[in-house]
């Protein structure tokens, strides 16, 4: 059964974190990919997700996945206690994943019980088709993807990130309005997180 911590900060609620794996995480591994960050200028979120992680004791290690092999991929998946995808242009996440066959690992991990965590676009890119997320995130630089957006389709809701934060507050808004009736939005701020543990769904503020 899958256990999702779907962020849009993760430093920002990852107290919450162990409640959701039910356990001790001190001296557990997390398989981190910042790929959806690669297009950005500013991503000091990434550091930032890393030392929150290390600050509960979860050893890290990175896996760019526009860089690796499919063999390292599936290695580092395997190793790993949880799984983590950053933030960045969720596009480039998508276009990525599927090429290196990512996604598809990823996928499964999930379904065989491993904790994910995603921060942003990483809890975006679990949606079943990500075109809302538009507004937020410019599909230029993914241009494989040729307007299929679809994702990994891991929950039956698309969570929209950085509600009221700047400087997304905008493009969320937009989106609310935009995408509102055509999908089953979660919205949340960087304060909040929804946690998914075998199919019951929540979400927690800090």
């Amino acid at each position: 059964m899958s256990r999702l911590f779907l962020s849009s900060s993760f430093e920002d609620v990852a107290q919450f974190f162990p409640d959701v794996v039910d356990k001790d995480v001190e001296g557990k591994t997390a398989c981190l990919i910042p790929t959806a960050s690669n297009k950005d200028k500013i991503n000091f979120f990434v550091n930032s997700d890393r030392n929150a992680l290390n600050g509960m004791g979860i050893k890290v290690s990175d896996l760019d996945i526009a860089q690796a092999s499919e063999q390292e991929i599936g290695g580092k998946l395997d190793e790993a206690d949880f799984i983590f995808v950053s933030g960045g242009n969720t596009f480039y996440l998508l276009e990525e994943m599927r090429r290196s066959g990512a996604g598809r690992m990823i996928v499964e991990q999930i379904n065989a019980g491993k904790p994910y965590i995603g921060a942003s676009a990483g809890s975006v890119i679990l949606s079943h088709d990500i075109t809302y997320i538009s507004p937020m995130d410019s599909s230029d630089v993914a241009p494989s993807l040729d307007g299929d957006f679809a994702a990994l389709g891991v929950t039956d809701f698309s969570v929209l990130p950085h509600v009221g934060n700047i400087p997304f507050r905008k493009a969320a808004n937009t989106i609310l309005k935009t995408y509102g009736d055509q999908y089953d939005l979660r919205p949340i701020s960087n304060n909040q997180v929804i946690t998914v543990i075998d199919g019951q769904t929540q979400i927690l503020t800090a």
